[in-house]
């Protein structure tokens, strides 16, 4: 199973979101063509309710567990409750990666 699949699968799972929206990013980072190991992830769950921004993160991160053990180095996240997503859907945006990015094209 892709990486990425596990990744998405898990989350699905574990918190039912109504929005799990998962990039791979690492194409943005100095690793091997076709990695899966750099992710942007917004994430909206009624799971969230009454939780702050940490124990959210912390959510995510056990759910997540299986596929950060399999070589997910990066993992950005936004998680919202479904009215926060409702009041204001703002997406997150990564920075272009400082490690450095390799001279060929991908």
């Amino acid at each position: 199973m892709k990486l990425e699949n596990l990744l998405r699968e898990s989350l699905v799972h574990a918190l039912n979101p109504s929005v799990c929206d998962l990039d791979n990013e690492s194409h943005g980072h100095n690793v091997p063509k076709n990695s899966e190991t750099h992710f942007r992830l917004v994430i909206v769950s009624e799971a969230f309710d009454g939780l702050s921004r940490v124990k959210r993160h912390q959510l995510v991160y056990k759910a997540a567990d299986e596929a950060l053990k399999q070589g997910v180095h990066a993992l950005a996240m936004q998680c919202f409750t479904e009215s926060e997503w409702a009041d204001s859907p703002e997406r997150l945006s990564s920075p272009p990666c400082h490690g450095g990015m390799k001279k060929d094209p991908r």
